[in-house]
């Protein structure tokens, strides 16, 4: 059941964290993953796991946390376009401090424990029950923040006024807890956050945030729950890893709807 849980969970705050950011930035290339917090998140998993400081979802979240800080500083002086190219470089960096963390792992049971939760197959690794409470405070505050901030961001993706500082830093925030609540529980996924709120927008033209939140939250839910399915039961004896599965799943339909829009 819990695994269950986080995949309506990820399948949620994943496409609505993505489409949060390309409305922020108003650029289509925005994802959860393109300005470090989803390396930031790792990062913080595999220092919890191979040191046993805390637990998986608060060195995830102490991670983003100043992740999404260096970002919101960034975003006070540069152009977007600029802050993505920074966002890539960024999550470069946060994800080779990871890789370094992890080949220096004190003993194989923690670099397999650390492999098998970053596989993203929802078989909940040393994932404890304050990690679960705590995953589920960051999701319901993330998805608050997210519905309560809707009508602003939409007129900011539309033109019609700029966010303020502290609005950046809110919506920051509540990308942060969404994603937060995901990847520290589940490992990181790809693909959804970035393609998932594409094809929302191919599909749907309307501007209104509120109507991609919906979109975007039933096409992850559904998208991650078919993946979950062939991993576990159509898997023809080999291990298959969930985004590897779900890229593969959704290519084919997203070559379809691109070419025919």
């Amino acid at each position: 059941m819990l695994s269950l849980l986080y995949v309506i969970i990820s399948g949620i705050a994943l496409p609505i964290g993505g489409i949060q950011m390309q409305y922020l930035w108003r650029n289509q290339l925005g994802d959860v993953y393109s300005l470090g917090l989803g390396s930031a998140a790792c990062l913080g998993a595999a220092v919890a796991t191979m040191t046993g400081w805390c637990s998986l979802t608060l060195g995830s979240f102490i991670c983003t946390l100043i992740c999404t800080a260096v970002c919101f500083a960034v975003t006070l002086k540069v152009s977007t376009q600029n802050l993505i190219t920074f966002g890539i470089l960024f999550g470069t960096f946060i994800g080779s401090l990871g890789t370094i963390v992890v080949t220096n792992a004190p003993s194989g049971d923690l670099l397999r424990q650390y492999y098998l939760w970053g596989a993203a197959n929802f078989n909940l690794e040393g994932v404890t029950p304050g990690d679960i409470v705590f995953s589920l405070v960051l999701f319901a505050t993330g998805l608050f923040t997210a519905l309560a901030c809707s009508g602003p961001l939409t007129r900011h993706f539309n033109g019609e006024i700029e966010l303020s500082s502290m609005t950046k830093a809110l919506l920051l925030v509540s990308i942060m807890f969404l994603v937060t609540s995901s990847v520290s529980i589940c490992g990181p996924i790809g693909f959804i956050s970035l393609g998932v709120p594409n094809l929302s927008r191919i599909i749907c033209r309307s501007t209104d945030i509120r109507k991609h939140y919906l979109i975007s939250s039933s096409m992850g839910v559904g998208l991650l729950l078919v993946t979950y399915l062939v991993v576990r039961y159509v898997n023809f004896g080999i291990y298959l890893p969930i985004s590897a599965t779900m890229a593969i799943i959704a290519l084919p339909l997203m070559a379809v709807l691109f070419i025919r829009k």
